[in-house]
Parts: C-alpha cells; structure tokens; sequence
C-alpha cells in the first residue's frame, strides 16, 4: 500500500477531529433528547441526531477513500469522545433548578456545539479546496449547511426556553407585563431608590 501524502494526511487529520466530534455529539444528543419535553424542540433534537450519526458514515467512509486508517483511528477517537460526552452527561442533569433551565442549558450547550462544528467544516472546506480536493470540500460543504440549519434553530430556542424558564421560576408579581413592572413593584423599587 503506497504511503500517504502529506496533502492527504492533513485531510485525514481534520476528518477525524471532526469525526469524534460527531461522535461526541451523537451521545451528548442522546441523553439531552432523553430530558426534552418540548414536542418541536424534542423532534428536532432525533433529526439532528439521525443527521449526526449520517455525517459520522460519511466522513468515516471519506478518511477511507483517503487513505486513513479509519476504524482503529476512528473507534479510539470514538471511544475518547463518548466517553467525554458520558462524563459530561450527569453535569447536565443537574444543571438548573427546574426543567426549563435544563434545556435552557443544553440548547446553549448545543448553540455553542453547533458553531465549533460550523468552524470545523470551514476549515475543512477551505483546505479541501485550496489543495483540490473537491470531494472532501463538497462533503464539508454540505454537513456545514446542516450545522448552519440546526444552530439557527437552537438560536430561534434559546429566547422562547429563556422566556419558559422565567415563568417557571419568578413569581408573576415580580415579571414585567407590557414592558413595565407591575404597579405593587415599581412603587417599592421607586421608594427603594429614594431611599439610597
């Protein structure tokens, strides 16, 4: 079997940074699927994770088709990553007070995963194409598109599951209503800073 190239070499590299990503992702998505009860956001939750495993298939038959050594690189790469994101699993049970906190959490936990891996496959993207491989950049392409899709929605999530937390845990007298405090309020924080 001929060597690999240097060219090469670095794509496997890069692949399989983003392979134990996905790895990581398909276990960290299984455990906060199981703490959703938000019918949409739950819903979105088992597509992503069906996009996820689909681009953990694809890159592993990419790293191949380069040259890479893919099932022993990827199963110790995958080994490590589930068992970062299983350590991390307990930490996002007992994130919160309430339930909404706890997807509140997760869905900036996931915002943030999102990104790395929107990061990831630019980068790919970008060396793929600047040493002409057109086929890795196509794929790289095509998964940050998906990641691009799901962080939108995690965007779209973050201020309606901020807005659940908020009437699940402070007290309707202490919300504003129409963006004003409600009268009881604003009396006792205007005499409060009178006070001061």
């Amino acid at each position: 079997m001929a060597e690999m190239s240097t060219r090469d070499a670095k794509l496997v590299q890069y692949l399989n940074e983003a392979l134990a990503k996905e790895k990581e992702l398909e276990t960290a998505l299984t455990a906060d699927i199981g703490m959703t009860t938000r019918k949409a956001y739950k819903k979105r939750l088992q597509e992503h994770l069906r996009e996820t495993k689909a681009h953990a298939r694809q890159l592993e038959r990419r790293i191949k088709q380069l040259g890479g050594a893919g099932a022993l690189s990827s199963a110790v790469s995958t080994v490590a990553a589930r068992g970062l994101a299983a350590a991390k699993g307990p930490l996002h049970a007992i994130r919160g007070s309430g339930e909404q906190e706890k997807m509140l959490k997760n869905a900036k936990s996931q915002y943030s995963g999102e990104h790395e891996e929107i990061a990831t496959y630019t980068s790919i993207e970008t060396l793929a194409t600047a040493v002409g491989d057109t086929e890795t950049a196509k794929l790289a392409r095509a998964i940050r598109r998906e990641e691009e899709r799901m962080a939108k929605f995690l965007e779209r999530q973050i201020p309606t599951l901020t807005k659940a937390v908020m009437q699940e845990e402070i007290p309707a007298a202490e919300r504003r209503t129409n963006g004003r405090r409600r009268a009881s309020t604003s009396r006792g924080s205007r005499a409060r800073a009178r006070a001061a």
